[in-house]
Order: C-alpha cells, then sequence, then structure tokens
C-alpha cells in the first residue's frame, strides 16, 4: 500500500483573529481551508466584527477579501473609518454574484474570505432568488469547496429567525467546520459569541464583547456581579464551555386585579412558571396571583439548571421587597419539590465567583468541598429552596406561611 504525506496538523498552522477570546472560541485560532458560520439577529453586529476581525487579521499579515452583499463599498469604508480601522488595507468585492466572487478569491488568494451574507448572494446555476433555501445550500455547498481547494478560510455570515434557528436549509450547520453564534440584546451594549459545532476543538466557549463608540471591546469577566441592595436581583455562576461566567437573573413581581401576565427575557419560559410554582411553594408568597416577569442582565440566554437557585430567590425577593445579601451567589438545581440539588463544576464557578468579589456562595448541601481556588469564600450549604429563601431574602414573611402577595 502507498504511504500517504499529510499536510502538517492544523493546529501548527492556525492564524490568531488578534481577539484572545474569539481564538478560544474557535479552538486557538483560524485553520486554513476551514468554514466559520458566524449567526446572528439583524442588527446584532456580526457585520462590524466581522470588519473588525478583518482588519485585525490584515494588519498581522493575513490578508482578507470582505465580499457584501449587505454594504456597498463605500459604506464599508465609512464603518472602518468610524471605528478607527485601516480600512484602506482590506480588499473588498461586491457579493452578490457567486461566480464573481469565487472568480475574485482564486485570483487575489486572500488568507481569509468574508461572506456577508449568505442570505445575500446568489448563484447562476439556478434561478431561485438569493436566501431561498436551494440558493443558500448551493452557494455554502460552492464556498465550502473553494476553501478546501484552495486553502482559504471563509467566514459566512448568516441571519437566525425570530425564533432563535439559523436561516435557511439545516444542511447548510452541517457542511460548516464551525458554528459561531453572536447574540445580545440590540438595546444593551453586551454581545456574546458561543462556538456551538466545532470540528477542530471544543464546543460551548464563549467571549464576551461590549459594544461602543469605538466598536466592539473584549471582555474578560462578562455582565459581573450585580451592586447588590436591589429587590428582584440574585446573582448566579452558569458554566460555558470551559469557562464560568457571573450573570445576574432579574424579578419583578407585581400584584394583579386581573388574569396574570408571564413574561420572561433570557429564561426559558416553562423552567420560569415552574420555578416560580416551587417558590410560591415553599415560601407562601401568593405568586400564583401575580404578574411575574424574569429576566437576565446583558439580555442573554440562559439555559444552566444551576441558575435554578438564583430565579427563585430574585423572585422572592421581589415579593417581599427585601434584597438579598450584598456579595452573595446562588448556585443549584431546584426540583420540583423544592430540593436544592448540586450542580457540576462547583469549584470553577466558586473560583469565578471569588474573582468577581463575591463573599459567599449559598450552595446544595451535598455539594462536594472545594479546592483552594475558592480563596475566601464562605459556603452555605442549603437542603431546600425554603432554607435559602429564609435565611437570606426575608427575615419574617418568607418561609412563614404568610402571603405577602394575597
Amino acid at each position: 500500500m502507498a504511504s500517504v504525506d499529510l499536510a502538517p496538523d492544523a493546529d501548527d498552522r492556525r492564524m490568531s483573529t488578534g481577539y484572545p477570546g474569539v481564538d478560544r472560541v474557535l479552538g486557538g485560532g483560524l485553520v486554513p481551508g476551514s468554514v466559520v458560520l458566524l449567526a446572528g439577529a439583524p442588527g446584532i453586529g456580526k457585520s462590524t466584527l466581522l470588519l473588525q476581525l478583518a482588519s485585525r487579521l490584515t494588519t498581522a499579515g493575513r490578508p482578507c477579501l470582505i465580499a457584501s452583499g449587505e454594504e456597498s463599498r463605500g459604506q464599508i469604508a465609512g464603518r472602518a473609518r468610524r471605528l478607527g480601522l485601516p480600512g484602506a488595507a482590506l480588499a473588498f468585492c461586491p457579493g452578490r454574484d457567486l461566480d464573481e466572487v469565487i472568480s475574485v478569491a482564486i485570483r487575489d488568494r486572500p488568507a481569509v474570505l468574508a461572506v456577508d451574507s449568505v442570505h445575500t448572494i446568489r448563484s447562476g446555476a439556478s434561478d431561485a432568488l438569493a436566501g431561498g433555501p436551494g440558493q443558500v445550500r448551493l452557494c455554502v455547498d460552492s464556498l465550502t469547496g473553494l476553501a478546501k481547494e484552495h486553502g482559504i478560510t471563509a467566514i459566512l455570515v448568516g441571519h437566525v429567525t425570530k425564533a432563535g434557528d439559523l436561516a435557511g436549509p439545516r444542511t447548510v450547520e452541517h457542511a460548516v467546520d464551525i458554528v459561531l453564534t453572536f447574540e445580545g440584546n440590540p438595546r444593551s451594549g453586551l454581545r456574546l459569541l458561543a462556538g456551538g459545532k466545532n470540528r477542530f476543538g471544543p464546543e460551548g466557549e464563549v467571549v464576551w464583547f461590549e459594544m461602543g463608540r469605538d466598536g466592539l471591546i473584549e471582555s474578560d469577566s462578562g455582565p459581573g456581579l450585580g451592586e447588590g441592595g436591589e429587590p428582584g436581583c440574585a446573582t448566579t455562576v452558569v458554566l460555558a464551555g470551559r469557562r464560568a461566567i457571573a450573570l445576574e437573573v432579574q424579578a419583578l413581581v407585581v400584584r394583579s386585579e386581573g388574569p396574570p401576565r408571564r413574561q420572561v427575557d433570557g429564561l426559558n419560559a416553562r423552567r420560569f412558571h415552574i420555578l416560580s410554582a416551587v417558590t410560591d411553594q415553599a415560601a407562601g408568597l401568593g405568586l400564583i396571583r401575580a404578574e411575574l416577569y424574569g429576566s437576565v442582565a446583558g439580555g442573554l440566554q440562559l439555559e444552566d439548571p444551576g441558575a435554578d437557585l438564583a430565579v427563585s430567590v430574585a423572585l422572592a425577593s421581589s415579593a417581599t421587597g427585601r434584597p438579598a445579601r450584598e456579595g452573595t451567589v446562588f448556585i443549584g438545581e431546584v426540583s420540583l419539590t423544592g430540593a436544592v440539588r448540586p450542580v457540576g463544576g462547583l469549584e470553577q464557578r466558586a473560583a469565578a465567583a471569588a474573582a468577581i468579589g463575591a463573599r459567599t456562595v449559598v450552595c446544595a448541601a451535598t455539594e462536594r468541598d472545594v479546592g483552594p481556588g475558592a480563596g475566601s469564600l464562605t459556603f452555605l450549604r442549603v437542603r431546600h429552596v425554603r432554607d435559602a429563601l429564609r435565611t437570606l431574602v426575608s427575615s419574617g414573611d418568607v418561609g412563614s406561611g404568610r402571603r405577602r402577595m394575597g
């Protein structure tokens, strides 16, 4: 059997984006010949992130070609000037005709081809309109073939629907090597870049950005620990890949004369409703007759069950008007019976809590002891959500059976 001369390991040829956090999410940087899908809602800042990445790569000697069907050359140049980027060094071509984009890329051989977006580019091989499932699939397949054949890294921008799914056929996600999602509340300056599928590294890594006048600035800590002192707020620490991130959960309980409403932003609605019922059963707060609102600071989506205890504390805090103890972080899953269950990665979460200045961690009584990374944190271990609420939110009303909201 003839031997095969393999190419150098991909990790040895990675390109740094100039953003340490983005490199970490990618698994160590961009791999030549790979295809990255950058998905996010319209207006969230995908084009800005792409332009900043392209500028840093070009400055580092990795020339980039921007193919944009969303903006003209003048618009991109204007954005670069506003952000203080050396836009003159960036190569540009119109990004609405697939054959033209491929032709320019083969001729110029950039290190990175950035296509903004896969929903505006169109192939002449199909009569379908740009953005349709057939066109998107055809264009992504052709751009993937270009990347693999010529060793050009392709970053493809894609839009997501209101439901949070990638617009277009699901096969697009299977065709690319890496799927990144860029999310956040447009009314907030916080943005989160999260890694999904990744053929070259771990999944689930995240990096925070703050959107300002000078564009997106990478942040190490995310929203961090709230100032405290306000009823309806509780801080938790969630796991995202190999990182632990502190987030503030907020709740508002309002007395209602009519049918009560339930509304959440960044929280799982079904889980929020269950936790409100469990909290009401445990503390007798009359939440069933109140309007309930819940959110996560920064407008991020929260799915980690380790945040359950913080949601219950925030609800009880708002209902009683008593703030949670300052400098306290709540970590634990809450069962239907109200029992507080342990969650994975407590040592990592505790270290992140200590790093943001927390003094106390409330967790499940059955959690194992943590190592020295927790610093001088005090651990308050509870078996039932009622114990956490009675100790940390209210002295007289919580757990006494009296209903403030009735």
